[in-house]
């Protein structure tokens, strides 16, 4: 009897164990099952969240080759530019990196220009030692043009206060090798109206100034001592100024002296003795701004400083506010541009940009377009 409760208990117990091992088997079970489930959710998170990143930067990719940095609307396609351009008058300003002949000639044609007469190329011939535009990179440009090489003798004294000694500085600078070259006051000056001018009524250009039909102006983006930045308002204005307009501008319209006026006058007389320029030619000029070699100092100076920040480009448009508006934008995008920045603030020369839009001579609204495949 003993025996029999034994074994009857012992299979009890035997049952009751077994039971509970495949108990523990199926919480162990369903607990690897729910990791399984935890990590496979875990697992399409991450995977989610890789396509999402990989999404982001292929929008910030497409975006970024689709666009540059600018004033207003960007990364428009040509087409739709030009339709912009032509309905609301949003001024374009077309860019290339590609600082060198074909960059320059790819620059012009994007223009679409079709000057015709005796066409002027406008630069500065630069002091010696300074960092005026080099013929290997303009000459094409300038030959395809048939272009007369044209600029205005200084005010200041140096190497070009005079023309017999303007002519010799263009020679040796390879000028008179790729184009002739006129020194347009050597005969005196010639008066163009200013109208809406704050300062102006009256701005004197080189005599020879009305000898030509079209003019490209080509300018070296640069800062400048007096003006904070040179571009395109600059060469119109101080660069096709006779020596007496020089003077003139300089002094903000009073005639006395070029050295001790007001800063805002004369930054207010550049933009006005540039829009009796463009004015004049109604049409018949297009502007192109090289941005290389950016030393605080303009290409009057000598001995300017050595340049403290990367090349940027090309830049062209039929706008001269614009043009100068996207170059001053650029550099203050740009992650080495700060002497410049400097130079341009505590010259106030962001005010000549708002004088010229104020009496018309452009707008500081654009649509930078890179043409750069």
């Amino acid at each position: 009897m003993r025996k029999k409760g034994y074994f009857l208990l012992m299979f009890v117990f035997l049952l009751v164990l077994s039971g509970c091992g495949r108990g523990g088997q199926n919480s162990a079970l369903e607990m690897a099952e729910a990791g399984k489930n935890e990590t496979e959710t875990t697992q399409e998170r991450q995977d989610e969240s890789v396509i999402d990143f990989e999404s982001d930067i292929k929008e910030t990719s497409e975006a970024s080759e689709q666009s540059v940095p600018g004033t207003g609307s960007e990364g428009m396609g040509e087409d739709e530019t030009k339709e912009q351009d032509g309905e609301t008058g949003v001024s374009v300003v077309y860019m290339t990196t590609d600082i060198s002949s074909q960059g320059l000639m790819n620059i012009y044609q994007a223009l679409s220009a079709s000057p015709s007469g005796k066409i002027a190329v406008k630069l500065s011939t630069g002091e010696p030692g300074s960092n005026y535009l080099r013929t290997d990179l303009i000459g094409e440009l300038v030959q395809s043009l048939e272009g007369t090489i044209v600029e205005c003798n200084t005010a200041y004294g140096g190497s070009r206060a005079n023309t017999a000694m303007h002519y010799q500085v263009a020679e040796e600078h390879g000028y008179t090798a790729i184009a002739d070259v006129d020194i347009m006051d050597e005969d005196g000056s010639m008066t163009l109206l200013v109208e809406g001018g704050d300062n102006l009524t009256e701005n004197y250009v080189g005599a020879h100034f009305a000898d030509y039909d079209y003019y490209v102006i080509l300018s070296h983006f640069k800062g400048h001592s007096m003006a904070g930045f040179g571009g395109a308002i600059k060469n119109i204005s101080i660069g096709i100024a006779s020596s007496e307009g020089k003077s003139h501008i300089h002094s903000g319209g009073t005639g006395g002296s070029m050295w001790g006026g007001s800063q805002d006058a004369f930054l207010e007389s550049m933009a006005e003795a540039g829009k009796s320029v463009a004015d004049y030619l109604d049409g018949n000029i297009l502007y192109i701004n090289v941005m290389n070699r950016l030393s605080v100092d303009c290409d009057c100076d000598g001995s300017p400083a050595e340049p403290d920040m990367h090349d940027i480009g090309i830049l062209a448009s039929y706008d001269p506010v614009a043009l100068d508006q996207a170059c001053v934008d650029l550099v203050y995008r740009a992650v080495d541009g700060q002497s410049l920045i400097d130079r341009i603030e505590s010259r106030n020369g962001l005010h000549t940009l708002e004088q010229a839009e104020k009496i018309g001579l452009g707008s500081r609204e654009y649509e930078l377009v890179s043409i750069d495949d």
